[in-house]
């Protein structure tokens, strides 16, 4: 009798915490998905329930312990039982059991048919196929690409996203960047087989007039290469070609050594992508790192003339707006042993008056092409970084901005870590400040930090 009673107790204490546990899944949040996790915090904050638990956790306990103790005295006081029964008894269900339970009540009992639900797939398994058991599982709410919150019209559909994801057909996908092209061009359509055939015909397609100057040579003319020469040809776009930026494919030199010269010229040359003073310049790492090397054709007599050409490709191409030559001389003289060459310099350690012959530059040419360059319209999009015309127009302008900074910067001499070319842009063919610069790299760091994927690289600063 006291067993009885005491069964009783325990299943009037199950009853009224099946009504609390009901009262606990009916205050559960409706608004986003729920998992596991999430549904065993709420379980964890909500201590009468929690409490009650472990209580009918304990009295079930109890009561089995009880149980057993009477049935094995009645069998022991039995005269015709010789043997121990043998109980068995419920397995104790684990408490993600219950975790499931839950999320099987709120996302699988529709059409009164309560199925399981798998939180993998985040779908139910219904015991019949029709009427069905789902309902509307909410979207997930969370970071990165998941929904930063749900549609209240349809809750399994994202309404708003995180930074770096834009809402795409209920879904957040990566934040892609608007077309950058009608703010700076960088492609074209020519392969390297297609540029290689025309720099070799130095074809009036890819040759880019630049203008020639120099203090210590004029073109078709003989002079004493005895102490380095420099030249340079410019573009001065910010003069004549303002809407325009330029990539260098290629270069072509023609030098010419007197009949029978022991000279030979060497050639070191520095690039200036946008403008500015010398300094700005990075030198070519020829014959470095698989860089390109200078190739040399020989021509016909009279003189000792060659062609040099260096091929960059699409490659190797960069920006160019000044290319700065300097031209060196080595004495090339026969070896020991009588194979191959040897060479000395600098030429200035020669007895004075020794002529070692001449030299002369007939031609030389830039290859490449200029893109299409709005400087007012980047200039619209950094005032957009202070001044956004509409919400979100900000970040918007920003991943456009990081697109264009890093495309420039993909476009330096191979070394250690890219040089900051977008930078010289910034303060060269936009006219910015330092002060602007600055804060303008500033605000594209602070925003690629946040988003997804992000890798943030070091530059070398180039221009000051």
């Amino acid at each position: 009798m006291l067993l009885l009673n005491a069964w009783k107790s325990n299943l009037l204490s199950i009853q009224n915490a099946s009504k609390e546990f009901q009262n606990f899944v009916r205050r559960l949040p409706t608004f986003y998905a729920l998992n596991s996790s999430a549904i065993q915090y709420f379980w964890k904050t909500e201590p009468s329930i929690h409490q009650r638990y472990k209580q009918l956790e304990l009295g079930t306990q109890q009561l089995a312990s009880k149980a057993r103790r009477i049935i094995n005295k009645i069998f022991t006081l039995s005269k015709r039982c010789q043997t121990q029964p043998k109980i068995i008894m419920l397995r104790e269900r684990p408490f993600g059991y219950w975790l499931n339970y839950i999320l099987s009540i709120m996302y699988c009992s529709e059409n009164n048919h309560l199925g399981s639900y798998m939180e993998e797939t985040r779908s139910c398994s219904c015991p019949y196929e029709h009427p069905p058991c789902q309902s509307v599982i909410p979207c997930t709410v969370g970071e990165g690409s998941s929904c930063a919150s749900c549609s209240y019209e349809n809750r399994s559909r994202c309404a708003t996203c995180n930074q770096g994801y834009m809402l795409s057909q209920g879904m957040c996908r990566n934040e892609v960047p608007d077309s950058t092209d009608h703010y700076i061009g960088f492609e074209t359509d020519l392969q390297d087989m297609e540029l290689r055939y025309l720099l070799q015909k130095r074809d009036n397609r890819i040759s880019i007039h630049g203008i020639f100057v120099s203090n210590d040579v004029r073109l078709n003319n003989w002079f004493d290469p005895s102490w380095r020469k420099r030249m340079l040809l410019t573009l001065k776009s910010n003069k004549y070609k303002s809407n325009h930026v330029h990539m260098l494919l290629g270069m072509s030199l023609q030098i010419c050594l007197t009949k029978n010269s022991t000279l030979d010229p060497m050639l070191s040359v520095y690039i200036n992508p946008f403008g500015g003073s010398h300094s700005e310049s990075w030198i070519m790492p020829i014959d470095q790192n698989n860089y390109p090397d200078w190739e040399r054709t020989k021509l016909d007599p009279p003189y000792d003339c060659f062609n040099w050409t260096l091929t960059l490709g699409n490659k190797w191409k960069t920006f160019f707006e000044t290319v700065h030559f300097y031209l060196r001389s080595r004495i090339r003289g026969p070896s020991g042993n009588g194979n191959g060459s040897v060479y000395f310099e600098p030429l200035e350690y020669l007895e004075p008056g020794q002529n070692l012959g001449y030299m002369k530059i007939n031609s030389i040419q830039v290859y490449g092409y200029s893109m299409h360059f709005d400087p007012e319209a980047i200039q619209d999009l950094i005032l957009q970084l202070d001044y956004p015309y509409t919400q979100g127009s900000q970040d918007s302008a920003l991943l456009q901005l990081l697109e264009i900074r890093d495309r420039v910067n993909r476009l330096s001499p191979p070394g250690a870590q890219p040089l900051d070319l977008f930078s010289c842009l910034l303060r060269h063919r936009l006219k910015l400040s330092t002060t602007d610069v600055t804060r303008i790299q500033a605000a594209l760091q602070t925003f690629s930090a946040k988003q997804p994927n992000s890798i943030e690289y070091e530059t070398t600063k180039l221009c000051s």
